[in-house]
């Protein structure tokens, strides 16, 4: 029987010489699991690239184990969760500069996952809509406009 995703990541943890908890969560249909350590700092890594690459390899083997396999999330200390709330809110901001203003504006250079985030916080706002430019970068800005008003019909 093919090892749960907590107990990969459990196990990779464990060679690795970590003393963690890994509790599986499941939010908004997607599974995180979440890695409750005494040094998180050295699982987030600097700009996250240890997190990133945890998640990487676990998701490979659940992929190999059986294709294409469940998508999962690895998050240390709620490190993720929190990051995520502030972009959240920070689009928030940036989206209320477009109310009040009506110019368009643009979020820093951004990863798909951050990019996505972005564009949920407005998919059902009826006055800001959003989008990506379509290219083969990796991080790209997410502009956000105001909609243009329905004309009434004559």
């Amino acid at each position: 029987m093919n090892p749960k995703p907590a107990e990969i990541l459990d196990t990779i943890l464990g060679y690795l010489g970590f003393v963690a908890t890994v509790q599986e969560e499941s939010v908004d249909g997607t599974t995180v699991l979440q890695v409750l350590t005494s040094e998180p700092e050295r699982l987030i890594g600097r700009r996250e690239q240890v997190m990133d690459d945890l998640q990487l390899i676990v998701n490979r083997i659940l992929a190999a184990q059986t294709p294409p396999g469940p998508w999962v999330v690895v998050d240390i200390a709620h490190h993720r969760a929190m990051r995520d709330d502030a972009l959240a809110e920070q689009a928030r901001q940036l989206g209320n500069v477009v109310r009040s203003t009506g110019r368009p504006m643009h979020t820093a250079p951004l990863n798909a996952y951050d990019r996505r985030i972005v564009h949920n916080v407005f998919k059902d706002d009826a006055e800001i809509s959003t989008s990506s430019p379509k290219t083969e970068e990796k991080l790209k800005r997410v502009t956000l406009r105001k909609r243009p008003l329905d004309k009434p019909a004559s």
